[in-house]
């Protein structure tokens, strides 16, 4: 019961980090684009990154993805046989 859980957890988290890396981009105005930028940064930084947000919709998307891969995988559509013939690999 404890790798379970612990191999969800550890799957959600995968799922969450590359969610949150496919997110960041969306929204973001760069200090170049803005047409002001505080001196020593870079004109690239971010005027307004809206963290607060995206870790929202982060964790709201990756839990739809997380529910769907395991609804999936409880009704027997990742088994190994159906994997294999999928890819063209007998067993």
């Amino acid at each position: 019961m404890a790798y379970a859980i612990s191999s969800a957890l550890a799957i959600y988290f995968v799922i969450w980090w590359i969610t949150l890396f496919l997110t960041l981009p969306f929204g973001v105005r760069s200090q170049h684009e803005d047409g002001e930028s505080a001196p020593g940064t870079d004109p690239g930084a971010p005027v307004v990154p809206l963290m607060r947000r995206k870790l929202m919709w982060t964790t709201i998307v990756s839990l739809a993805i997380y529910g769907a891969g395991a609804l999936a995988y409880y009704e027997g559509l990742f088994n190994i046989e159906r994997l294999s013939r999928l890819m063209g690999f007998p067993i």
